[in-house]
């Protein structure tokens, strides 16, 4: 019978690492599948690879505190480990099904704080201090757009634009006596060296996944002693691959959030600010949301760019006559660039339209409810069946 619970309870964290496979993967590799760059099986190899390396450094740390800090070790009996993992489940289908993207870290969180709850076991400190980084991290994610965006992004755009020639990026010099890559027929070393970047910045993206979506996985597990920390990084990395090399492959197509309509600098920018906020929080032992930090930086990124029509006492008074729009992000950059405050509003309309605000108040709205209603329903579940251990 504990073989059997066992058996289920590591096919609820393939599950769940599977789903976290598919959009997390379209969310690191999306933008560079997108320009071309690279393609989807190779995307896939570099996504588990990162993943896993992800996992094995930092994101055992978070491991740790969602297996045995918030509440303890021994309330993860293997019926307990799989009940949360089954409301892990749940979260990101909900999340799948109203199209938000919603944490699996906060849906995990709220999970494991239903059964603390409902066995007196909740240790409040380190819950209160998870939930004030999660108001912290989009706050920083949305200033740290907004600066960029307000003070750098023209002149990013001017001198860092993604150029592409036609034909391969590398080829094999054979001219030697030993083959060595050389660059492509029309390949500049610009070229090279953009496209380096974002094949780089993805690898951050996957790496910052690896380090907060393998514990939502295996935490469960790993808390209740029935995979070691080092099994549940490999448990996860093989379920997370497993998503990226299938269902991941639509979503790097459509990558499955906001992020597709943005042009790859700003693509590029954003996923540095989240994977950034992402890997420090996780290096703190953190679960967090690349999700909750990519959102807002987006916005911030956008509104940064509208602003640069008005100066910073226009800002202070609220004397400013546009709208603060995250479309601006794709307004094209001007010939010579005015200086902040001289910018012509007239060069912002009319642009792409790639966020409706009202998603905004959508978004943080399920980051609330989601992680709310994990809490409550885990409660009801662990207080109607006494399936947890003791304290």
């Amino acid at each position: 019978m504990i073989s059997l619970f066992l058996a289920l309870g590591m096919l609820a964290a393939v599950f769940v690492g599977f789903n976290i496979g598919g959009s997390s993967t379209g969310v690191a590799w999306g933008p560079s599948v997108g320009a071309r760059i690279i393609d989807k099986t190779a995307a896939a190899a570099l996504m588990t690879f990162f993943v896993f390396f992800g996992g094995w450094t930092v994101g055992r740390n978070v491991i740790e505190t969602l297996g045995g800090e918030v509440v303890p070790q021994t309330v993860f009996t293997i019926e307990a480990s799989i009940v949360v993992l089954f409301f892990i489940g749940l979260g990101m289908l909900l999340a799948n099904v109203y199209g938000v993207p919603v944490s699996t870290s906060m849906t995990a969180v709220g999970a494991i704080s239903g059964l603390g709850l409902a066995t007196g076991t909740l240790d409040m400190e380190v819950l209160g201090g998870i939930v004030v980084w999660w108001m912290v991290a989009p706050i920083v994610g949305f200033w740290c757009g907004a600066v960029v965006g307000r003070y750098l992004y023209p002149y990013l755009d001017r001198k860092v634009a993604l150029e592409q020639s036609e034909g391969p990026l590398l080829v094999l010099d054979r001219t030697g006596t030993v083959p060595k890559p050389a660059l492509g027929p029309g390949t500049t070393p610009k070229e090279a060296a953009s496209t380096t970047i974002v094949v780089a910045i993805a690898c951050y993206m996957a790496f910052s996944a690896g380090a907060s979506n393998v514990a939502n996985a295996v935490a469960p597990l790993v808390g209740g002693g029935l995979v070691g920390v080092e099994g549940g990084v490999v448990l996860g990395t093989v379920a997370i691959g497993l998503g990226a090399f299938t269902i991941a492959r639509r979503t790097m197509d459509s990558v499955g959030n906001d992020l597709t309509a943005l042009p790859l600098l700003a693509a590029m920018i954003v996923m540095v600010v989240a994977a950034s906020i992402t890997t420090f929080l996780s290096w703190l032992g953190i679960p967090i949301s690349l999700a909750m930090a990519t959102v807002m930086c987006i916005v911030g990124l956008g509104w940064g760019r509208a602003t640069r029509v008005a100066t910073a006492r226009d800002l202070v008074r609220g004397d400013v006559s546009t709208d603060m729009s995250v479309d601006a992000i794709t307004a094209e950059t001007a010939e010579e660039i005015p200086r902040v405050g001289e910018e012509d509003p007239e060069d912002l309309e009319g642009v792409q339209r790639l966020f409706d605000e009202s998603a905004v108040i959508r978004f943080v709205s399920f980051w609330i409810i989601g992680p709310s209603t994990a809490t409550i329903l885990s409660y009801i579940a662990f207080v109607l069946l006494p399936i947890a251990g003791t304290p």
